[in-house]
């Protein structure tokens, strides 16, 4: 099995590592394409109005100067087109990516592209505890590869990709996993720092540090503050079928 992985955290960051131990669980064959910087909360942007520059360490592995959908991409567009991967991951991202998270996610892009461009794509993300540092990537490591294996065992359908996330506990301490819903946050602390610099002008950080809130069961908020993982199944079309058949109704 083919693999391609990336991430939004950056080619050199530590969940990389995490993730290649991962995918050397599953395969010995395998790729990285990954930002060079970190690209978090990049979404599903592209690199339009400057160059896009690319790294390379070996004939597998690259950075990118561009988003984490730059990268899958040009891996599989340029880089390895006649390479194509059976499976792409990314991550593990350096937080979770968790209820509307996830439209914002440079780490959910990456698997988003590749699923758009036909290869079956999953997104892994480590909570951190609640002190804000401390992260236990042998969780996500030594859980992750049996649930792929798993998850793989199934057909996801052409616009569906996997959302996983791993609660912020060492490994013995996870209680279980669990299929989810995407969730709702009902609580979020969003700062907006006001500074200014050396010449006086004015400029801003943006600071956003989500909570749980009291999400409902059933929901990956929910399985994540209760010390288990998530697995959610995120489908692309964003139709309201439903609704959408109301309204012929109203211009028929």
């Amino acid at each position: 099995m083919r693999i391609l992985l990336s991430n939004d955290d950056g080619y050199s960051a530590p969940g990389m590592e995490t993730l290649r131990r991962i995918a050397a669980a599953l395969s010995d064959d395998i790729y990285v394409v990954a930002p060079e910087k970190e690209q978090s909360g990049a979404s599903r942007s592209l690199t339009l109005h400057d160059p896009i520059r690319i790294n390379k360490y070996s004939d597998r592995e690259y950075s990118v100067e561009g988003t984490p959908t730059d990268c899958v991409m040009m891996a599989m567009n340029h880089l390895f087109k006649d390479k194509r991967p059976d499976l792409i991951l990314s991550g593990v991202n350096r937080g979770g990516n968790l209820g509307e998270d996830v439209l914002y996610s440079g780490t959910v892009a990456a698997a988003s592209e590749g699923c758009l461009l036909g290869v079956r794509s999953v997104a892994l993300s480590q909570c951190v505890a609640p002190d804000g540092a401390t992260f236990h990537w042998d969780t996500a490591e030594a859980l992750a590869p049996n649930i792929i294996r798993k998850l793989l065992d199934f057909e996801w359908g052409p616009d569906v990709l996997i959302n996983l996330n791993f609660p912020a506990l060492p490994k013995v301490q996870v209680k279980g996993i669990d299929v989810t819903e995407q969730g709702k946050r009902d609580l979020s602390n969003l700062s907006i720092d006001d500074r200014i610099d050396a010449r006086g002008r004015e400029y801003f950080w943006l600071g956003y540090r989500p909570s749980f809130g009291d999400p409902p069961k059933g929901t990956d908020l929910w399985s994540v503050a209760n010390g288990r993982v998530s697995i959610t199944p995120l489908k692309l079309n964003l139709t309201k079928v439903a609704l959408a058949d109301k309204i012929k109704k109203a211009f028929a």
